[in-house]
Parts: C-alpha cells; sequence; structure tokens
C-alpha cells in the first residue's frame, strides 16, 4: 500500500472548553511542555474571528509551530464544536495526516460560557476550564460543562489569596457537583499540579490506546444568550437539536 492510499494514525483527541480568561491556552501549553517529549502532539485552535490563541501558542514555543493550526468559526464557537463539527473534525483530520503519527491532539474551543460541551464525534473527552478568579462558587453552579467534562480543571490557584478564594472548598464543590468525578487544581507555578495534569492525560492515553475508553457525551448545552455586536440586543440560541444538514 502506498502512501498516498495509507490511513492516518488515529490519535487521542481531547477537547479543551472553558469560560473567556480561565486559562485554556495556558492549560494547553502546560500539557505541551509535560508531555511533548513522551507524545507527538498537535493543536486546534477555535475563535470566531481570530487565530491569536494558535499565536500565543506558537509563540510560547510549546511545539513546533506547523503543529499548531487555528480554525476561524465565524459563528457562534459552541456550533462548531458541537452541532457542526465539520471544520473542527476535518482540521484534526489534516493534522493528522500531515504529522502522521500524532499521540494526542488537543482542541481548544473558542470562549465559552459554563454549559458548553463537545460531540463525542470529534474528540474522545474534554477538560472543562475554570479559575479562581471567576469566584469560588462558580464550580459549584454546575452546567453540562462543569459537571459532564471527563475532567474539571480549577486553573490559577495560586492567586487564590489575592480573589479571596479558599481552593480546598471550591475543589470539594467542584467534586460534589460532578458526583466524584475527576477534579484537579493546577498552577503553571506549581509543578506538581501541573505533573497531575499530565499524568490524567498519560493514562486517558492508556486507555484509549488499550482500547478500554468510551467516548461519552456530556449532553446538549443549555440555552444561551448572544449579544449583538453592538449590544443592544441579541437572541437566546438553544443546542439541544442538530440543524438540519448537520452532524453529531
Amino acid at each position: 500500500m502506498n502512501a498516498e492510499t495509507t490511513t492516518p494514525h488515529r490519535a487521542l483527541r481531547l477537547g479543551v472548553a472553558g469560560p473567556v480568561g480561565t486559562g485554556k491556552s495556558s492549560t494547553i501549553a502546560n500539557l505541551c511542555r509535560a508531555l511533548a517529549e513522551e507524545f507527538r502532539i498537535g493543536v486546534i485552535t477555535n475563535d470566531i474571528y481570530t487565530d491569536e490563541d494558535a499565536q500565543f501558542l506558537r509563540a510560547e514555543g510549546v511545539l513546533p509551530g506547523e503543529r499548531i493550526r487555528a480554525v476561524e468559526t465565524g459563528a457562534c464557537p459552541h456550533t462548531a464544536i458541537r452541532d457542526d463539527v465539520t471544520m473542527n473534525l476535518l482540521a484534526v483530520e489534516d493534522l493528522e495526516r500531515d504529522f502522521d503519527p500524532l499521540d494526542i491532539v488537543l482542541v481548544e474551543s473558542g470562549g465559552d460560557n459554563l454549559t458548553a460541551t463537545f460531540s463525542p464525534s470529534l474528540v474522545d473527552a474534554q477538560l472543562f476550564v475554570l479559575d479562581v478568579a471567576g469566584g469560588g462558587d462558580v464550580a459549584r453552579k454546575g452546567g453540562p460543562g462543569i459537571g459532564r467534562a471527563d475532567l474539571l480543571v480549577i486553573n490559577k490557584v495560586d492567586l487564590a489569596p489575592y480573589v479571596d478564594v479558599d481552593v480546598a472548598q471550591m475543589l470539594a464543590d467542584a467534586s460534589d457537583a460532578r458526583e466524584g468525578r475527576a477534579v484537579i487544581g493546577v498552577s503553571r507555578k506549581q509543578p506538581e499540579t501541573v505533573a497531575a495534569l499530565a499524568g490524567w492525560v498519560r493514562q486517558m492515553h492508556t486507555a484509549f490506546t488499550a482500547g478500554g475508553h468510551v467516548p461519552q457525551d456530556p449532553g446538549p448545552m443549555a440555552p444561551h444568550f448572544h449579544a449583538d455586536e453592538d449590544g443592544e440586543g441579541g437572541y437566546t440560541h438553544s443546542h439541544e437539536e442538530t440543524a438540519p444538514g448537520h452532524s453529531h
């Protein structure tokens, strides 16, 4: 079989979602730094009109720049990870083909709200990222992303003293909201926390390659509001049903 017809190696595909400013890109940078010597990693970033997150990761030098690609969704960033994943799926498959073999592909969603979830047809597992600066009560408020992602990351825990957040309580509330599913507190300034995050990904990769991991659908996002560009109006958007012609 010649190279043109060989099926590329299928990488573990991990989605990374979370509200704006919680540190999704820095979480990906942490993982790349911790795991790049063990695994061949690629990254797809998402945003509506910009490739700024991809530029940030390239500037950080966490991977060869050509293995970091941006998808500009041009619309609701949630749609491209949940309702019609075509542009992201093609980007992932192109990356896997161009740099075959890749071990892990990280797909970063655009700035999300607390309801964001990936379609299991796009990723094998997903991380949801919060940060202590968003408030210690955010984790216990729940929602599909917080409650049912494979891993919840409470990021920037080193900032807790400056924003009056009890990290231990926030982690406990998160564990309760997730009914015991995995929660990890992380700070890029605390190597042991980054090691714990990398360890979770390592375990997920082991389960995936052994055929022991089955992607779980965390369920549709809750209805959420989109403001108009002028800020004077907007509309409520639901992802409960797939639009005609869209794939799940």
